[in-house]
């Protein structure tokens, strides 16, 4: 019979080998400072985008991680409505809403205290209609007294993953671990604070659904108290998402391990690098609108310049099909051709748009990246 973690008497008392995490947790360090000084000088509006985009990014993953496929315009609707940036105005998916409002409180909210009321609110926003799928479950309480088994293979033939510790124990092991989440808060490492957290929150597995996802969102919680910061800049659920079979793995072997916990804080802080180092391509346009409108930040310019800029911007370079021609400049602006003409004119005396190659009616310009 698998002697899972959790049977041991000693089970929260977990070890880990200094030596060999000491590297990673350094890289991850380095590259977070690095991270956060790029985004230091953003200010608010580029501030919400950033959130906007890794949010959307976020909300979308640890979703598929547990099987769940989101309208991806319907999570950015969402994200915007609830950062106060213009939505899509799309209908509103209360599941989706829930999801998000959750991600959020863990992060804006992450200096207010974790209990267990809390934990049922999180639970209880993810499934609004007391369903999952198509089943009934218990919402804003513990899970029952069936068996909790992370099961694949057919029928007859299943191999069970993990079974999480019995329903009785749940209120005590809980108990444990938010007194844990106070009392380790500036006592112990921040990142390995977090790895932790998502390690024993998934280990009780209290709920009949929805602990992988409060489990990412308390290691949001846990790295926002870490870095003090209420937005992130990278998303540490897509991703696990991109390495989810890894993630599967890692979290098995320790399950069934002698509470050595090193690999887990390994693979964690690992996958913390390469997060930060996949939030620069999802934050390029972003830093590159900020660091353009820091740097003309004292020329006058009417709303119209303005909107057309940001459209080449958020295209990017190379990306606006075509170029800027005067045309388009007329649909984009809504304005005559005669003031486009002057407009363009203006913006190019000021270095911000180059003509490029081409005359005539192949006459289109771009921004002087």
């Amino acid at each position: 019979m698998t002697q899972y973690l959790w049977k041991r008497p000693d089970w929260t008392h977990f070890r880990w080998k200094n030596e060999d995490i000491l590297f990673a947790l350094g890289e991850c360090r380095l590259l977070q400072g690095k991270l956060l000084s790029k985004v230091t000088d953003l200010g608010f509006l580029h501030e919400n985008q950033a959130q906007l985009e890794i949010l959307t990014g976020e909300t979308l993953k640890t979703a598929l991680i547990e099987g769940e496929s989101l309208n991806a315009q319907t999570v950015r609707s969402s994200v915007a409505r609830k950062l106060g940036l213009l939505s899509a105005g799309l209908r509103v998916d209360h599941y989706i809403d829930g999801l998000v409002s959750i991600l959020l409180d863990a992060t804006k909210n992450h200096d207010e205290p974790l209990t267990q009321k809390r934990l049922f609110g999180w639970q209880a926003a993810l499934f609004p209609t007391g369903y999952s799928g198509i089943h009934k479950i218990r919402v804003g309480k513990w899970r029952g007294d069936k068996p909790m088994r992370v099961v694949s293979g057919p029928v007859g033939h299943e191999n069970i993953h993990f079974e999480a510790p019995p329903s009785e124990r749940i209120p005590v092991e809980i108990g444990w671990f938010l007194e844990w989440w106070k009392v380790s808060r500036g006592n112990l490492e921040g990142l390995l604070r977090a790895a932790i957290a998502q390690f024993w929150f998934v280990t009780i597995h209290p709920f009949e659904d929805g602990n992988g996802r409060i489990a990412r969102a308390l290691t949001d919680m846990a790295l926002s108290q870490d870095d003090r910061q209420s937005i992130r800049y990278y998303s540490l659920s897509s991703q696990i998402m991109a390495e989810r079979n890894a993630y599967y793995n890692v979290l098995e072997y320790c399950q069934k391990h002698d509470g050595d916990i090193t690999e887990w804080l390994n693979w964690f802080l690992g996958c913390f690098c390469r997060a930060i180092k996949s939030s620069e391509e999802m934050l390029a346009t972003v830093l590159n609108k900020a660091s353009f409108w820091k740097s003309h930040s004292n020329f006058s310019l009417t709303e119209r310049q303005r909107k057309v800029i940001n459209r080449l911007l958020d295209a990017g370079k190379g990306g606006f099909t075509g170029g800027l021609t005067t045309k388009k400049y007329v649909s984009l602006a809504k304005v005559s051709r005669a003031t486009a003409f002057r407009e363009i004119e203006h913006l190019m005396k000021l270095g911000i748009l180059k003509q490029n190659p081409g005359r005539g009616r192949n006459v289109s310009y771009d921004l002087n990246w």
